[in-house]
């Protein structure tokens, strides 16, 4: 092959593994005077030498797609947003093993490839564009065989593709290594991975990796917790590289913060509590762009009663109401302060942002001390001083009704706020700690909608 020719595919394989290696932050040239450099020393080697480099996933691997080390481990778990490249290093750790053999001198590896329905498995794992027949060099790039759903390698190994509807076809078969992909999809999620756990015992150290969009499933959350699991986490973000030009600005701009958002793109596993005051589906379809025009604004906060790192944060909120009696929760301004004054000066810098009537700051434990701290800031600020006289559940009751009648909205996303507020229950959190921002919460909107006053009117625009 001419070396121009060589030269050039090196520059495009290399421009395209590069660009997923490097921080979204990097500027385009200089990623591309990277890629330049990197090609012109690599066209001084041969093909091979080139073929073998832009083979080897470790080189160009991100942290979190590099398996586990070597040890007690029976379970990697990788949870990431859409395109966040988790299918990729899936695909790469099974390459990996069906080539083990070679080195190690063990027999020819069994894997299986369980996949939400066999149309997905093969979509996805065998043929999609990081699939296993895309990481694989032509050199050693298995014949898939569809009539009998499985793959071959030259030395021996088999892949299998399964299907999570059908648990009981794991019975019977016995693998070294299991892929598992989109296990939160799957419609029989319990009764496949147990007949997978029968299944994986051939070789020394049999082992399953799980590429997944989390979701809170029962079956995810208690592989979260099993010891022999390990887990890796990713964003969309991360991928950045290699998605669309515009894509996570567009996803971002719909379904930043959003749970599904937080969800899909981020990787997280959003809970949904029964027995929680306040459910994500009213925050969801109340969640507006802007506020109108409003007739009261209030700055809420709930003081942390100790400073230090330990301490709990300072709940501070922003809310609204306008002239139709609606509430609109402006902004989360809650800090983490070590010292009050920090939050003090953080409560008197929203009060002047959002142009308040007040700032609503509960005293059971700092009394007068709380306003006294407050003026220390600027003295001009009015405050008034509220007391609970009931727990913090009984509190949050009237304002979650108010949401359920569809009465108040979210300008924006709260992601903190909004976990507090849909994880709080009759015991509380499930973390045990204080709810300060969903103390803030209800400090505000009760001001303004159950107190029975508009206080002094007036009309601001946002």
């Amino acid at each position: 092959m001419p070396k121009e020719t060589t030269t050039t595919a090196c520059d495009e394989n290399l421009r395209y593994v590069l660009l997923g290696s490097v921080a979204p932050a990097i500027r385009c040239q200089e990623v591309e005077a990277a890629a330049r450099a990197l090609a012109e020393l690599m066209s001084t080697v041969s093909e091979a030498e080139a073929d073998f480099m832009l083979a080897s996933w470790s080189l160009w691997a991100r942290p979190d797609q590099q398996p586990p080390e070597t040890g007690s481990w029976r379970t990697w778990l990788l949870l990431g947003g859409r395109g966040s490249g988790k299918t990729r290093a899936g695909a790469e750790w099974v390459r990996a093993q069906a080539m083990l053999h070679r080195a190690a001198g063990v027999s020819a590896p069994r894997i299986a490839l369980v996949g939400e329905t066999l149309a997905q498995a093969r979509a996805v794992m065998v043929e999609g564009v990081s699939g296993l027949l895309a990481v694989h060099p032509v050199r050693d790039r298995p014949l898939f065989e569809a009539s009998r759903q499985q793959l071959f390698w030259r030395n021996g190994a088999v892949a299998q593709l399964f299907s999570a509807e059908d648990p009981d076809s794991l019975r019977g078969p016995q693998f070294t290594a299991a892929w598992c992909d989109e296990i939160a999809k799957w419609r029989h999620a319990e009764r496949t991975w147990d007949m997978l756990q029968f299944a994986l015992r051939l070789g020394t150290d049999p082992r399953a990796v799980v590429t997944s969009t989390p979701r809170p499933m029962a079956l995810l959350k208690r592989l979260l917790e099993e010891p022999g699991t390990v887990i890796s986490r990713s964003r969309t973000a991360d991928n950045a590289a290699f998605l669309a030009q515009g894509f996570l600005a567009e996803m971002e701009a719909r379904y930043g913060g959003t749970a599904l958002g937080r969800q899909e793109l981020d990787g997280e596993i959003i809970e949904e509590r029964a027995d929680a005051l306040w459910r994500r589906d009213w925050l969801e379809a109340a969640r507006v762009r802007s506020a109108p025009d409003l007739v009261r604004i209030v700055v809420a906060v709930d003081p942390s009663v100790t400073s230090g790192a330990s301490a709990d944060e300072c709940g501070i909120v922003v809310a609204g109401l306008s002239a139709e009696r609606r509430g609109y929760v402006l902004s989360d301004r809650s800090v983490k302060a070590l010292q009050p004054i920090e939050w003090a000066r953080a409560a008197v810098i929203a009060y002047h942002h959002f142009r308040a009537d007040r700032i609503v700051a509960e005293t059971n434990q700092g009394g007068e001390l709380i306003e006294l701290v407050i003026g220390q800031v600027d003295n001009s600020v009015p405050v008034k001083r509220v007391h609970a006289r009931r727990g913090k559940y009984l509190r949050a009751e009237p304002v979650a009704a108010l949401y359920a009648q569809g009465r108040v909205a979210h300008v924006g996303t709260f992601a903190k706020l909004e976990d507090q507020m849909c994880d709080m229950t009759l015991d509380g959190l499930q973390s045990g700690k204080s709810p300060d921002r969903l103390d803030a919460l209800v400090w505000a909107l009760t001001e303004l909608m159950l107190d029975g006053g508009l206080g002094r009117p007036s009309i601001r625009a946002l």
